[in-house]
């Protein structure tokens, strides 16, 4: 079994990026600058977004991190975003989900402006990537084709079996490995909590892309020999023997599996790293579409 490793491929992304801000800065050319907004204390969230900050000192962007209290008003938030829209020194933002309970998320995210929208959630990027036309791909569903297309992994007349139907992930995905080109051109079929037989589904995929939450969900007695799988889960399960209280855990049963796989995302280590790379990715892109300032 090979593994994919996205922890070494989001490294490889990152230097490409780096050398093109440092032929930019050459240039006089403005440097890409992403900003992040996190709402309340989520330890998960605050961990993600110092990641996501520490990448862009990597690559030479200029970042800025919003910090609000998690009692703040929806009003408020949206005057943030709007703040954000209007800042000619930024080139793209994200707001970190989850949001508290009191916003209404999808107000939220609708008042990003698309053109900055670097993490491809807007619905008119998402209509944009549905319609195959140029847009920001949403940044974990980029990862795992940068991922396929880095391996040489053939997607072509395979079989890719999508569990989980997310529009952060699940949707998404279903959508570009369909769609016409390298990775694509397969046949997606895309399962989710009401699926019957579920099992007898997967066990006919030559890949699988798991995006369910669940720990361990994909066992060996549900796969074919040689399936390759991506594993997107992420859940923290408390082990009071670990130092911090919880082990990571992804949707696949990984020791039971790779006798089975053919390629198989660890976790942590796989998608998660590939995301932020992706972040960076489009932030650039955003940059560039934008043009030189």
């Amino acid at each position: 079994m090979t593994v994919l490793d996205g922890k070494k491929v989001s490294n490889e992304i990152k230097d490409e990026i780096a050398v093109v801000v440092q032929k930019m800065k050459a240039k006089g050319e403005g440097i890409p600058h992403l900003a992040a907004v996190i709402v309340g204390e989520d330890g998960a969230s605050l961990t993600y977004v110092g990641s996501k900050v520490r990448a862009c000192a990597r690559v030479g962007f200029d970042s800025t991190l919003i910090r609000l209290a998690d009692d703040i008003t929806e009003q408020a938030l949206l005057e943030t975003i709007a703040g954000l829209n209007n800042n000619d020194a930024i080139d793209g933002f994200i707001v970190q989900l989850p949001l508290p309970k009191h916003i209404d998320t999808q107000k939220i995210l609708l008042a990003v402006d698309p053109k900055k929208d670097v993490d491809g959630f807007h619905p008119e990027n998402f209509g944009k990537l549905a319609l195959d036309m140029e847009t920001f791909i949403p940044a974990t569903p980029f990862g795992i084709m940068e991922l396929i297309k880095r391996y040489n992994i053939e997607t072509s007349g395979k079989h890719t079996v999508v569990i989980g139907r997310s529009h952060i992930v699940g949707r998404p995905i279903s959508i570009l490995m369909s769609r016409k080109g390298n990775p694509g051109d397969s046949t997606v079929t895309l399962t989710h909590s009401r699926t019957k037989n579920l099992s007898e589904i997967t066990k006919t995929a030559d890949i699988i892309i798991s995006a369910l939450g669940i720990p361990e969900f994909l066992t060996s007695d549900m796969v074919k020999e040689g399936v390759v799988i991506i594993d997107v889960g992420i859940t923290r399960v408390p082990d009071l023997d670990h130092p911090k209280g919880y082990v990571i855990k992804g949707d696949v049963a990984y020791q039971g599996l790779m006798a089975k796989a053919s390629y198989m995302t660890p976790v942590p280590g796989g998608v998660g790293p590939m995301t932020i790379a992706m972040l960076l990715q489009n932030t650039l892109l955003a940059r560039q579409r934008r043009g030189a300032l």
